[in-house]
């Protein structure tokens, strides 16, 4: 269909605020005070990511202050135990940085933060260049479509390709993002055929079938 899958350039952040591989502890806390965010791209070179560093990345050096773990636990966390004593971004990074390029769907792009458990991923061309950062709320933004758009989309993209034949004795109506079709439908199998398609569309939140359409 031609309007959808949306990708994540619809969607992402192209001002994005990170640091380079040397920056201080104290800088890296600073700035996600200063933009609001938890977490930063890390840069090398031209502007190539080699990693992320996020709020967790920097947490035990606040929770190793007081005592350090017994050696059990300092075999168990060996990582944390590393960062806490990190001074760089490049120290406390993690790495290799989990990133998305601009033309992958929107549906992979939320696979990959469900998966990971992460908030944003950064946004990379083919060399590893930073181009953007696309983040939970981003994703969601499809939701914002219109009513009136979505029903649009599905008389044209799905309604007008699957049922051509008796497209006109079809109706698409659409009550915050839930697609409702009605109307005689001849062959009864496009029904899930038809639910699927109208579920590929961004921003569509259920679909329902009158049982006139049956």
């Amino acid at each position: 269909m031609e309007h959808t899958p949306y990708t994540v350039s619809d969607v992402m952040t192209q001002t994005v605020v990170a640091v380079g591989q040397e920056a201080r502890f104290k800088e890296i806390v600073e700035t996600m005070e200063q933009w609001k965010v938890s977490a930063l791209p890390v840069l090398a070179g031209e502007g190539r990511v080699i990693g992320v560093v996020s709020e967790a990345d920097l947490l035990p050096k606040e929770e190793f202050r007081e005592s350090d773990p017994d050696r059990l636990e300092q075999l168990r966390r060996l990582d944390d135990v590393r960062k806490a004593g990190a001074l760089t971004a490049g120290e406390l990074m993690s790495t290799p940085a989990l990133t998305v390029h601009a033309g992958d769907t929107l549906a992979q792009a939320a696979r990959t933060m469900a998966c990971k458990s992460v908030k944003r991923l950064p946004v990379v061309d083919s060399e590893g260049l930073l181009q953007g950062i696309v983040s939970r709320s981003d994703l969601l933004k499809v939701f914002l479509r219109s009513d009136e758009d979505l029903a649009a989309e599905i008389r044209t993209e799905v309604v007008g390709r699957l049922f051509a034949g008796a497209a006109e004795e079809m109706s698409v109506g659409v009550t915050d993002g839930v697609v409702t079709l009605s109307g005689r439908i001849g062959n009864t199998s496009l029904i899930p055929v038809a639910a699927r398609l109208v579920r590929a569309v961004e921003g569509v939140v259920d679909v329902r079938f009158d049982p006139a359409a049956r």
